[in-house]
């Protein structure tokens, strides 16, 4: 008997568990009589984020979520989105990825948010991947250009916002290639899928033997003066740097200590003028003549209607924080996701986010198209590159757009979207 009732106990509390679990992961509308759907009421849509606050990734990056979250405030002044207005709950990570998978946890399990949206970070967000999808949370543009984000058939409700690392490592070794021809390329990465990724975008472009030089570094390491010791004894020339913002400045600060003055080339992630400033202080005018790239307007372009309306956003419902890349790419973020909202319709769940997602054909700031599909959950699909000459950073060139395999770097010449009149998107 007391087998038995084991037994019975044991499938009892089994069923309970199933029920419960299926009640925490049902994907009815909360109008539709089903179970209700995480993180959304008739009032309101909770969404969070991880992000590097602090840390050695959080020069910069600190502000993106806060100007996500100040371009929710403009929208929630405006009627929200279909009647909800958005909450958004950013925790820090500090760049851990031990810290990510804890407050990850803490977003999905305790805060039950119906999303998590643009978690920043290679590898940290590599870590909570199979988490996010074995809950069945929808993990949305994500701060990070790795290819990881990019597996559909794996990861079927994971998309990336970035350019992926290939593709700009290809437009960088393009720029090189051009108007660098003959000088000795090498190569600085971070120590994880983006360093590996860029340099093999360069390496598609330039050819493996092509680059002479290839360090890594780690994030918990600031001492980069082997790396660019070694860049300096080897003779290198051209410098591309996959890099966070504090290590775009260490590196190019140490190189100044040890006399060495290459050519840099820094992707998007590590090359805005006001944060590596900021970081160098009075050494700032080492930025000189660095070459760059990006895919948002840039945030000194004050005609351009786009960082008009977030440089307003950014005064109202940001505290007038310094206003810098990392302003424009966390509204751009915020600005799509609204876009996301409206298409899944007012009966919103999980499923009808991703849907709307993959059906694509959104347009915002980016000088290049967003290339979601239902085979593609990558983001933006090209950049433009950039100069500081006189100490203010501005574009040159035309943008590109290209693949993460062999095709070709070819200019992108569609014209940019203009925010509609109240900076507010419509939809269906």
């Amino acid at each position: 008997m007391h087998r038995k009732a084991h037994r019975g106990l044991a499938i009892a509390s089994t069923l309970a568990l199933l029920i419960a679990v299926a009640g925490c992961g049902g994907d009815d509308g909360p109008g539709s009589g089903g179970a209700p759907v995480p993180g959304v009421t008739d009032t309101e849509i909770t969404v969070g984020t991880h992000m590097p606050l602090t840390g050695p990734a959080s020069a910069g990056y600190s502000k993106i979520a806060p100007a996500t979250k100040a371009y929710f405030d403009y929208v929630n002044a405006n009627g929200g989105v279909h009647g909800r207005k958005i909450t958004y709950k950013i925790m820090d990570d500090g760049y851990n990825p031990a810290n990510t998978q804890q407050v990850v946890r803490q977003l999905v399990l305790q805060d039950k948010v119906f999303a998590v949206l643009n978690g920043l970070g290679t590898p940290t967000h590599t870590g909570v991947l199979d988490f996010l999808k074995s809950n069945r949370v929808p993990d949305l543009f994500v701060a990070s250009g790795s290819r990881s984000w990019d597996q559909p058939d794996k990861y079927p409700g994971t998309f990336g916002f970035n350019p992926d690392y290939t593709v700009e490592g290809k437009i960088l070794a393009t720029y090189a290639k051009t108007n660098l021809a003959g000088q000795k390329v090498c190569f600085l990465g971070q120590d994880d899928d983006f360093g590996r990724d860029s340099l093999v975008g360069v390496e598609k472009v330039l050819g493996a033997s092509a680059v002479a030089v290839k360090q890594t570094y780690v994030t918990s390491n600031t001492n980069v003066a082997p790396q660019i010791g070694a860049f300096k004894a080897a003779g290198c020339q051209v410098v591309v740097l996959a890099t966070v913002p504090g290590f775009t400045a260490l590196s190019i600060g140490t190189a100044a200590r040890l006399g060495f003055k290459p050519q840099w080339l820094v992707s998007n992630v590590g090359a805005d003028h006001p944060t590596l400033a900021k970081q160098l202080g009075a050494a700032a005018p080492l930025l000189e003549g660095m070459v760059g790239t990006n895919y948002l307007p840039m945030q000194n372009d004050t005609a351009n209607p786009w960082i008009q309306l977030f440089a307003k956003i950014n005064k109202e419902h940001n505290g007038d924080a310094p206003f810098d890349g990392n302003t424009v790419y966390g509204m751009s973020v915020g600005y799509l996701f609204v876009q996301v909202l409206l298409a899944a319709g007012k009966d919103l769940t999980r499923e009808k986010v991703l849907d709307a997602v993959q059906k694509g054909g959104f347009q915002g700031p980016g000088l290049v198209p967003l290339r979601f599909s239902e085979k593609d959950h990558s983001g933006y699909g090209g950049q433009r590159l950039s100069r500081v000459s006189g100490g203010v950073q501005t574009y040159f060139g035309p943008a590109y757009e290209t693949d993460e395999a062999d095709g070709a770097v070819n200019e992108y010449t569609a014209p940019a979207a203009v925010p509609p009149a109240n900076g507010v998107p419509t939809g269906s």
